[in-house]
Parts: structure tokens; sequence; C-alpha cells
């Protein structure tokens, strides 16, 4: 019984480690498309889901249906880096959760400082949206004196003098911007300046940063009028 499991598990760790090589063969050095990352996210946010949910598998058609992608492009987008999935079966959802982090190198850990502990800021320190991705909220900031010292979710608030040396202190990596757009660019160059390259900007101010420093807005109205864009076509 043992001999047959420990077999079982080679096999599991040689399919694995097969695959890893097919992704990188696939991949040759080269970044994916921004069509393709975003699509790749979207399956990436449906497994997720979907194993919260309690499923094992899960088909194109059901990827189809949750991200609004065709049923084809799914399979043209998987098949492109392995062979995930079987006819008539589906694909296994921790598999395919597992190669899709591996192709848009997530699967690692990441730290985030949230800046602005309103009510939106304490929402996201609230949720599991990041933590369900591998994105472990480790600080929260407000420069509103009451707020500091009180609790955002698990994390205790600070001040944004603290901002420099727990970012180095917890290997930050991201920064997340949940303040007035009025006070964001500040916020983004506070960030910056502590060493934060990648910064995620719920407002819809424009923010200025320099090379190496990569800024991603989420704005609902523009999501809004990306979607009615299609809606009236």
């Amino acid at each position: 019984m043992t001999s047959n499991k420990r077999k079982s598990e080679s096999a599991g760790t040689g399919s694995r480690a097969k695959d890893g090589a097919e992704i990188s063969a696939a991949l040759g050095g080269e970044r994916l498309s921004l069509g393709v990352a975003a699509r790749l996210s979207r399956y990436l946010q449906v497994l997720t889901q979907a194993k919260k949910m309690g499923r094992d598998k899960i088909n194109s058609q059901e990827l189809a249906r949750y991200t609004h992608v065709n049923p084809t492009q799914i399979r043209r987008d998987l098949s492109g880096f392995g062979k995930f999935g079987k006819r008539g079966v589906g694909y296994d959802v921790d598999h395919l959760t597992e190669q899709i982090r591996a192709i848009l190198h997530t699967a690692g850990k990441y730290n985030i400082a949230l800046f602005g502990a309103g009510h939106l800021g304490k929402a996201i320190a609230g949720s599991e949206v990041f933590a369900d991705h591998g994105f472990e909220i480790k600080a929260v900031f407000d420069s509103d004196p009451k707020k500091v010292g009180t609790q955002a979710g698990s994390v205790t608030i600070q001040p944004p003098e603290e901002l420099r040396k727990t970012v180095l202190d917890e290997e930050i990596l991201v920064g997340v911007i949940a303040v007035p757009a009025k006070a964001a660019p500040a916020v983004g160059t506070m960030l910056v300046e502590a060493g934060v390259t990648i910064i995620f900007n719920y407002t819809d101010a424009l923010l200025e940063v320099p090379q190496g420093v990569t800024v991603h807005t989420s704005s609902p109205a523009v999501d809004l009028l990306y979607a009615l864009y299609f809606y009236l076509q």
C-alpha cells in the first residue's frame, strides 16, 4: 500500500515537472501578450472561486460562461502551454490553478502595504480578495492620527512616517492606494520612495512614477464603459 502511494506521489511529481518544462518551452523566455495575460488572470479568478465551491473539475464551457471568453479561445490559450485537460472530463481545478500561477509567475507569496483606512481601505483589509491569490496585506497606513493604532482587518494601522521602514522590514513589493483622488499622487510618491515597485491605484488620479515602477488603476467607471461598449455593439 505504502509502495503504491510512493509510486503515485512520484508519478505526480514527475507529471508536474513535465508540465513545468512544457510551460518553460512554450514561453521560450518571451513575455505574454497583454491579451493572454488578462485572459489567464480571469481563468484563475474563476478557478479560485470554483475551488471554494468544492469543485474538483471544470470544463471550457463553464470557464466561458463566467469569463465571457469563447470556449475555443480558452482551449487555444491553455493548449499553448501544455496538456491540462481531457476531452469529456475537463480540467482539474487544483492542477490548472497551479499551472496558470506558474505561467503568470504568481506562484509565490507577495506582501502588500495598503495606504488609506477609510471605508474602502477597511473593506479591502478585511477582504480575502488578495489572500486568495497569494497576496498578504502586511501593513495599513493612514494620515489621520485618530485611526492610527486602531485595526483594519487583522492589521494595526500605522502612521505614514513608518512606511519606509515597514516596506523594508516586511519585504513589501506592492502598494495599494485607497485614499481620496487628490491625495493619491502624494501617496504614490511616498510608496515609490519607500521602495514599492508595483502600485494598485483605486482612485482615478494620474500617477507619475519613474521607470521600473508599474501602476495599475482600478476604476469602476472605466470598467463600466468597457462593458457598455460591447453591450451597445
